[in-house]
């Protein structure tokens, strides 16, 4: 059964597309076999990655984009990482929704992908489902994470390159230092940009960039109005120079070797998680939490103690 749905996915079939994703995203039987098998089919897609504030237009700006990149004759897809319901953990389709504009386009794919409580904007399966994508031969995958505040920037372990999305007025040179968001960006888009205080915020974002010292690569700070599309192709422009840049100096490759480095550090810690789950009902385990709750035996001790046995 799974071997079919990965066969009928490597050949185009959408549905079993979907199918394969969700498999991997709710890790049921099969999941592990799926990875193993389409690992060595990656490499070839170029992940581009949205965050910002909620609100910000990150979708309809993502929307903007896929029509770039079909103009440009390349096949996309969209993995749109939204708020989880707190009823079925499932997505909130809020920003698929705002993308239907290429629903009739074979050339693309959109994913809704819930958070399920997961910090950082993205979720934990969001590496999975970005496999899954990469292997099926799609050569732009446009990853667009839940609204995001401070210090959850997680996407920037899953992006070639990261697009940060904000609005005028968002905040002073300080708040837009402190959210972590200046360390991350490669490129920075100050949408809705037809209202009060764009002069202001931009003014900000590259004074703070210019105080950060010398670097390979200057994020350029662009204004877009994404509803009328305004601004939107010099954003391309600029993810294509950002793209030429890494790959002349072999900074891709680094930047993809450390997206790995990272993605078998997070298996191992769920591995682990797991297996700690698996033996949460053993007479040692119990044994040791009787230690630990007569603080006898501390929680970091008691736990290498367990990993040990």
């Amino acid at each position: 059964m799974v071997d079919s749905l990965t066969e009928s996915a490597l050949r185009g079939d959408r549905r079993a597309l979907a199918r394969l994703i969700s498999l991997v995203e709710d890790d049921r039987p099969g999941a592990s076999e799926v990875l193993s098998e389409l690992f060595p089919r990656t490499g070839g897609s170029y992940v581009i990655g949205l965050t910002g504030a909620p609100g910000g237009g990150k979708s309809t700006l993502t929307s903007k984009l896929i029509s770039d990149v079909r103009d440009d004759g390349h096949t996309v897809a969209v993995l749109a990482v939204d708020p989880s319901s707190p009823f079925t953990g499932g997505a909130i389709l809020g920003d698929r929704i705002r993308m239907q504009d290429h629903a009739s386009d074979g050339g693309v794919y959109i994913r809704s992908m819930g958070s399920r409580g997961h910090l950082g904007g993205v979720s934990e399966a969001t590496p999975k489902g970005l496999l899954v994508l990469d292997a099926v031969g799609f050569p732009y995958v446009i990853v667009e994470t839940v609204g995001v505040g401070q210090a959850e920037v997680e996407i920037v372990e899953s992006a070639d390159t990261t697009v940060v999305v904000l609005n005028p007025g968002w905040g002073d040179s300080v708040q837009a230092n402190k959210a972590g968001l200046l360390e991350i960006g490669d490129l920075f888009v100050v949408n809705k940009a037809d209202r009060p205080g764009l002069s202001e915020t931009t003014r900000d974002l590259n004074q703070m960039l210019d105080l950060g010292g010398e670097r390979p690569w200057r994020p350029p700070v662009l204004a877009t109005v994404a509803t009328t599309g305004e601004g939107v192709d010099a954003v391309w422009d600029a993810i294509q120079s950002h793209r030429a840049f890494l790959e002349s100096d072999g900074a891709l490759e680094d930047r993809r070797t450390a997206r790995l480095t990272g993605e078998l550090k997070h298996a191992l810690a769920s591995e682990l998680a797991r297996r700690a789950n698996a033996e949460s009902g053993a007479g040692e385990f119990a044994r040791v939490v009787e230690e630990v709750t007569a603080r006898r035996l501390d929680p970091w001790s008691a736990a290498r103690q367990l990993l040990d046995r």
